[in-house]
């Protein structure tokens, strides 16, 4: 029986579900969620007025708060059918965890009950010698702490309550996404808002607002069940690009497949229950390729809602028979998948700090805090790079539908122009501020810059879309929280730098206005370096890239090293964002996690090609040499050295591709079997990376010839032209 058209029997066998659109949005939207209305109706007044002071004014929450919370929250999860509750963290697995514990419980008369109560509500003990730890945690050392953050709202799924939170270590460290997050966001609100009160004293905090569009593949369920390279590592580690995949571009933007449109209305209505405001659907440019994208939020809570998003992806497929790929490249040949990342800051008094004005001197805002980013990305470049590298994005970065791996700015030419016109300006000039707060500049005028007012640059990991910025480099698999986070404390550093520096100027007598012109001027000059409009993809950028002094690396374990450059650890340090021994363990995980996704994916390749590819090349091998034999017994010997001349070469050609890929095999084991007996992690992945990974691509190309030429009915694995379009 042949396993791939058993698969594909079953996958054409599918019929599309009854789309349900009897829900709308805002009628369902939150519905599962304890939502700040709610805690007013299942919580005392006193206590709710507690609750939402200490969660917009970040204080700590106290134990006795957390009681009476406790007995509202399991009143209103109990009445949603929840019967246990658990602690949602994001441990450094890139998933998130639970433990589900039941209400039930006895009382001290021994009779059953349902008991919740707050000190289970604020913190919990799950092992923290279990999850990636970078060696901060030992075996024997297990104890660490799952604890409440009020900030992002508790939410029922089934017949449980989930109560986001952080995951730190016993003795303090932070081993989880959530936790240095919170701590950037705190960061750079503070650092924006010392800034944000030259314009206006009435800004008290300033938020980190992110919205992300989360790319996917979908195949289906069968297909990917005959295929253990997408079971076990999430991509195909071989496999010939189909005739048709996206060139025609006519897949993008298309119309949504049933099946596939019955899937996101199910997952959208979902979604819209756990609060997640999805906004748009749509056909991406590879077949089979998907995006969602959400209304904008508070960054933690969007980052929460982007990994809520995924669980739920995963779940409401399996009901529509598919499976979701958030592998950066699933298939050769065709686009890989991003999570772009927008990202602005915003203050409490509703202004945009990342939106242009309507005036110059609202500009003058606008310029500030646009240049500051730029500073920040500019001097942390090669820092955004490690934030998105990985064994997994690193096949997507740098192909012709992202961005390259080398971090660079796109702005658009009209603030390119303003920029460059404060830069040039005459400072002795003057500066003439009116009292409706319009201003003339002498030093060249703040030109009126409107929103959307720049081109897309597809190419460009870092661009400025009208009012905020697109992190497009982050890979659709990763937890958007840990490049958020690099993004966030370089920009509390430069801010708290910017900050010094026109403080110090205003102090020696300088006006303010002109002080913080004088200030950006220098620091347009400092980070021109990293503004580049051009097309990412070309060879000239990377020269040109190079000669700038970015940062070019392109092997992931040398990328890593950046979260070690004394800048970077001065930079997380002097934000409280993360410590030293923080700094040593994420890259500990990095470096682990890249060597064994490495690892798995050569034993995966290894078992294929030994076991699955060579059978299947031998029996038509076979079939052919038996077809040589029977022309020779049936025609004469000058006939017959003409019919078998197109079949011995074919067996020939067979029989060199064989040879070659078991001969890479062999070899790619015994590097694979050098790396897993280096000590140091580091090491282990650059091992991994400068001697398996190579060996892996030629069996690859040795299998992908071998595809186009032995017998479709003794394939034994879903081809592309299957797995890459819906039926």
């Amino acid at each position: 029986m042949n396993v791939r058209f058993e698969a594909l029997k079953t996958a054409w066998a599918h019929l599309p579900k009854e789309i349900n659109t009897t829900h709308r949005a805002s009628v369902i939207f939150s519905q599962n969620v304890f939502t700040r209305d709610k805690m007013k109706e299942y919580i005392a007044s006193n206590i709710v007025e507690e609750l939402f002071d200490l969660m917009d004014n970040e204080r700590t929450l106290s134990r006795d708060i957390a009681n009476s919370v406790a007995i509202g929250m399991k009143k209103w999860a109990m009445e949603q059918g929840a019967t246990h509750y658990t602690h949602w963290f994001q441990p450094l697995t890139g998933g998130t965890a639970e433990k589900h514990d039941a209400f039930f419980d006895f009382d001290e008369d021994g009779a059953p009950i349902e008991k919740f109560s707050g000190s289970v509500l604020y913190q919990q003990e799950p092992d923290a010698s279990s999850f990636p730890n970078g060696g901060i945690r030992n075996t024997f050392e297990a104890r660490g702490y799952s604890a409440w953050d009020p900030s992002s709202p508790a939410f029922v799924i089934g017949d449980r309550l989930c109560i986001p939170t952080i995951f730190v270590a016993y003795t303090g460290e932070a081993l989880d996404y959530k936790t240095p997050l919170l701590r950037s966001i705190s960061a750079v609100s503070k650092a924006a808002v010392e800034v944000a009160r030259y314009f206006d004293k009435n800004v008290k905090r300033v938020y980190t607002y992110l919205g992300t569009e989360q790319e996917f593949f979908l195949v289906d369920e069968a297909l990917y069940n005959a295929r253990p390279d997408l079971m076990m590592t999430g991509r195909t580690l071989m496999g010939h690009y189909a005739s048709k995949s996206q060139q025609l571009d006519d897949h993008y933007l298309g119309t949504i497949p049933e099946r596939v449109l019955a899937f996101m209305t199910e997952l959208e209505q979902e979604s819209l229950k756990l609060g997640i405001p999805i906004k748009t659907r749509h056909n991406e440019v590879a077949p089979n390729q998907f995006e969602l994208a959400p209304i904008y939020e508070e960054a933690n809570l969007s980052s929460d809602h982007n990994q809520l998003l995924m669980s739920l992806m995963e779940q409401v497929a399996h009901h529509h028979q598919f499976c979701v790929l958030f592998h950066e490249k699933p298939f050769g040949g065709v686009n890989g998948s991003g999570k772009h990342c927008n990202w602005s800051l915003g203050t409490n008094t509703g202004v945009n700090l990342l939106a242009p004005g309507k005036n110059p001197y609202q500009n003058l805002q606008f310029v500030t805090f646009l240049v500051n980013v730029l500073m920040a990305v500019h001097r942390h470049n090669g820092l955004l790079k490690a934030s998105i590298a990985s064994a997994t994005n690193a096949h997507r970065l740098g192909g012709h539908e992202a961005p390259p791996a080398i971090i660079s700015v796109f702005l658009g030419a009209q603030i390119n122009d303003a920029l460059d016109q404060i830069e040039q300006a005459d400072m002795d000039k003057g500066i003439i501020i009116n009292a409706k707060k319009e201003m003339k500049l002498g030093v060249g005028n703040i030109p009126e810059i409107l929103l959307d007012n720049t081109d897309r640059n597809r190419t460009s990991p870092f661009a400025f879309t009208g009012n905020r910025f697109e992190f497009r480099a982050v890979g659709s698999s990763a937890n958007c929280g840990a490049s958020v986070l690099a993004l966030n404390a370089a920009v509390a550093e430069q801010l708290n730098c910017f900050h010094e520096e026109v403080d110090a100027l205003i102090t020696q007598g300088e006006a303010k206005e002109r002080a913080l012109l004088s200030v950006i001027k220098r620091c347009l000059v400092e980070c021109r370096d990293i503004r580049f409009d051009g097309n990412g993809y070309s060879e000239e950028w990377q020269h040109e890239a190079q000669r700038r002094g970015l940062d070019t690396e392109t092997s992931v374990p040398l990328m890593i090293d950046q979260y070690l450059k004394d800048s970077s650890v001065k930079m997380f340090g002097s934000t409280g964002v993360f410590n030293q021994a923080e700094l040593l363990s994420r890259c500990e995980v990095k470096w682990e996690n890249y060597s064994m996704k490495l690892q798995i994916e050569s034993r995966v390749l290894g078992d294929l090609v030994i076991n699955h590819i060579i059978p299947a090349a031998k029996r038509y091998q076979t079939v052919l040499l038996q077809n040589v034999l029977s022309v020779k017994q049936v025609f004469s010997e000058e006939e017959a050295e003409i019919l078998n001349k197109q079949d011995l070469l074919l067996i020939r050609r067979i029989e060199n591709h064989a040879s070659a890929i078991v001969a890479r095999v062999d070899e790619m084991n015994k590097e694979r079997a050098h790396a897993n007996h280096i000590d140091q992690q580091r090491e282990r992945a650059i091992q991994f990376h400068d001697y398996v990974v190579p060996l892996m691509n030629e069996i690859r190309d040795h299998v992908d010839d071998l595809e186009m030429v032995i017998d479709d009915q003794l394939w034994p694995l879903p081809k592309y032209r299957e797995l890459l379009f819906i039926h």
